[in-house]
């Protein structure tokens, strides 16, 4: 494996890449990145990506929010199967995209890089991660890569009946604090807590609520030095980008899909979506 410091050396020229047109921040453009990943936005008001680990009960809260509106199919040009469906709230239209189940955005896999990709490129306006309350700390991983690429996020914390049952109590509100994120404790088969879920995600799609992820930026100390330089170079040629240090991060660690995005333009093209004011305490 190569050291820090080379591999940064080896990814820096790609961040000469010419700056995309104006074009770029407009909504057009994330609808044609949408539609590249298979999604078509039409009079659909907000997407919102569903994530989560396998057997969190993620496609029980995806059919509890979306009733019979769904369909299915593959991702383009994957035999991985895709599902998408929505519902109306509160006067907006919601179009829900499940997402494959996976442990990790790492993209060691094809449902891993199909995850990942949507997050990153499709710039969903509220990504969910659906985790198990009964096992927790297997699925904050998960949670915590999903916070390090979007902050518009909303942790469902499903299957609160059985943590309960098994005399398993999770403080949402210290979760919530920990994370920076809105958690929403569920139990979809019964349909419970899908109210406060729905009135979460249009909150924090609509701007009204602001998330303030808590990233871990305890690195290694022997990719450091490289990391920082890394993350000046990448601020510096693509001033817009959201997430500098998450690609930094990929870019050391020699992910050669970010480091074809970064050279063909393609997280040029990214932008932060508008920032929802805080809300009043």
């Amino acid at each position: 494996m190569k050291d820090a410091e080379s591999q940064a050396a080896f990814s820096m020229p790609v961040l000469e890449t010419a700056a995309p047109d104006a074009c770029a921040s407009c909504s057009s453009y994330r609808a044609a990145n949408l539609r590249k990943l298979g999604v078509a936005v039409g009079s659909w008001d907000y997407v919102v990506a569903l994530a989560g680990n396998p057997n969190t009960g993620k496609s029980t809260v995806f059919n509890a929010l979306t009733g019979l509106r769904q369909h299915t199919g593959n991702w383009p040009g994957k035999t991985v199967s895709r599902a998408e469906g929505g519902y109306a709230y509160d006067g907006k239209r919601f179009k829900l995209v499940d997402l494959p189940g996976t442990y990790s955005l790492l993209s060691t896999s094809l449902d891993e890089q199909i995850a990942r990709d949507f997050i990153l490129f499709g710039q969903p306006e509220v990504t969910v991660v659906v985790v198990d309350a009964t096992r927790l700390e297997r699925n904050l991983n998960l949670a915590l890569q999903v916070l390090e690429i979007t902050e518009r996020a909303v942790v469902c914390l499903n299957l609160a009946d059985e943590a309960s049952r098994h005399g398993i109590t999770v403080d949402d509100r210290q979760l919530a604090r920990d994370l920076g994120v809105p958690v929403v404790p569920t139990a979809a088969r019964f349909g419970r807590g899908l109210r406060e879920l729905l009135h979460a995600i249009s909150e924090v799609a609509a701007g009204r609520l602001a998330s303030r992820p808590q990233r871990l930026e305890a690195e290694p100390a022997a990719i450091k030095k490289a990391l920082t330089e890394l993350m000046g170079q990448i601020k510096a040629s693509l001033p817009d980008l959201p997430n500098p240090r998450w690609v930094a991060l990929r870019l050391l660690a020699g992910d050669e899909s970010i480091v074809e995005a970064l050279r063909s333009g393609q997280l040029g093209s990214l932008r932060a979506m508008d920032a929802p004011q805080a809300a009043p305490a």
